[in-house]
């Protein structure tokens, strides 16, 4: 199944709202996230600052202008799995798949560090990951026929956003990731 071109004005209003991104980021990594204005984005990626708040609801979400796709891409691991495949080995793979590229990426360490020193980004990313936990765990929940609030699907989805935390820093991440599933696949005591 193929799927269809993207329109010329598809692309275009992608590759505003990547500019918009990127020159943003750039700021904030050279300013600091208080010192960077919306007006000052807006002039760097060469658009008004209305354009900025058509594609983004808010200056936090600049941050994180992957966040609709990577919530989109935790759903669809667990959907979209192969036949056979277990909910936990799709996640296990989508981590390795997603997750592995991210902490190697020669900004994550300055990325890390802006988000955990400034506090309005670090509540954005809290609310960003319990939506994402949220989805997850239906997502989780629909496919083994559990309520929506089931507590072990709330659980599992929690644990799997935790592993880049879990991981980040450790020599070898791939093991580190390996590690986290197989406890959560056969529990603490197998590891060791």
């Amino acid at each position: 199944m193929t799927t269809p071109p993207v329109g010329r004005r598809e692309r275009k209003k992608a590759a505003t709202r990547q500019a918009i991104a990127d020159a943003a980021l750039r700021l904030f990594l050279e300013r600091g996230y208080e010192q960077v204005s919306v007006r000052d984005i807006a002039d760097a990626a060469d658009v008004a600052t209305a354009t900025v708040f058509k594609h983004f609801p808010g200056k936090e979400a600049l941050v994180f202008d992957e966040e609709e796709a990577r919530e989109s891409e935790l759903v669809a691991a667990v959907r979209r799995r192969a036949a056979r495949q277990s909910v936990l080995d799709a996640l296990r793979q989508h981590v390795l798949d997603t997750w592995l590229p991210i902490a190697a990426h020669p900004q994550r360490a300055e990325f890390v560090e802006l988000v955990e020193s400034t506090p309005a980004l670090r509540a954005y990313a809290e609310r960003m990951w319990t939506r994402h936990t949220d989805a997850l765990g239906a997502a989780i929940a629909d496919e083994i026929g559990a309520d929506h609030d089931d507590l072990a699907c709330a659980a599992l989805a929690r644990f799997v956003l935790e592993i880049p935390a879990l991981t980040r820093g450790r020599q070898d991440r791939r093991a580190a990731v390996d590690t986290v599933f197989d406890i959560l696949a056969h529990g603490w005591g197998s590891s060791g």
